[in-house]
C-alpha cells in the first residue's frame, strides 16, 4: 500500500513539474481571457463529460460562491447540471448536441467557453466550441495526451503533458484553481 501511495504522489509531482516548466504562458493567457471576460460584463460557461463535468461544476461554483476571498458573485455556469436540459437535448437531438444547444440558448458575444476533456476528442464539447465561435465567444480547452480534436476548435488548448487520465484531471482542477485565485485577486 505504501508503495502505491508513494508511486501516485511521485507521478503527480512529475506532471506538476512539467506543467511548471512548460505551461505558465498558456495558464496566464487563460487567466487573462477569464478576467477580461468578467470585466467586460460577460459570463463563463463550463462543460465536459464524467469527471470533467464535475470539474466544470466545481470551477463554476468557485465563481458564483467564492474561492478564497470575499467578493461579489461572478457569472459562471456549468452546462452539466440541468438534468432536464441534458436529457431532453440528448433524447431529441443526440448527446453530441447536449452542450451546443445550451450555448445557443444562453451564450452571448464575448462570453468565454471552457470545455474540459482529458482526450480532447469529446464531440459534444467540440460542437459547443464551433457554435460559440459563430456567436463571437472565446474558448479555452483543458485537455491532455496530444490535445485531440480540440486543437483548432478552441482559441486556447491547454494540453497537459501526460497520457494518464488521473494526472490530467488533477492538473485541470489545479489550473481551474489558479484561474480562481487570479479572479479573486482581480475582483476583491
Amino acid at each position: 500500500m505504501k508503495n502505491t501511495i508513494l508511486n501516485e504522489l511521485n507521478l503527480h509531482k512529475d506532471v506538476v513539474a512539467k506543467v511548471i516548466d512548460t505551461m505558465q504562458n498558456e495558464i496566464e493567457t487563460a487567466c487573462k481571457l477569464t478576467v477580461d471576460t468578467i470585466k467586460a460584463g460577460n459570463k463563463v460557461l463550463l462543460f465536459g463529460n464524467g469527471g470533467s463535468a464535475a470539474d466544470a461544476q466545481h470551477i463554476a461554483a468557485e465563481f458564483s460562491g467564492r474561492y478564497k476571498t470575499e467578493r461579489r458573485a461572478l457569472p459562471a455556469i456549468a452546462l452539466t447540471t440541468d438534468t432536464s436540459a441534458l436529457t431532453a437535448i440528448s433524447n431529441d437531438y443526440g448527446y453530441d448536441r447536449v452542450f451546443d444547444r445550451q450555448v445557443e440558448a444562453i451564450a452571448s458575444k464575448g462570453d468565454l467557453l471552457i470545455g474540459i476533456s482529458t482526450s480532447g476528442n469529446s464531440d459534444n464539447v467540440i460542437n459547443a466550441f464551433k457554435l460559440g465561435k459563430q456567436l463571437g465567444c472565446n474558448s479555452i480547452g483543458l485537455t491532455g495526451k496530444d490535445g485531440g480534436k480540440f486543437s483548432g476548435n478552441c482559441d486556447l488548448n491547454i494540453v497537459i503533458p501526460s497520457n494518464d487520465t488521473a494526472r490530467i484531471q488533477e492538473m485541470h482542477i489545479l489550473i481551474g484553481h489558479i484561474i480562481c485565485q487570479v479572479i479573486d485577486d482581480n475582483f476583491k
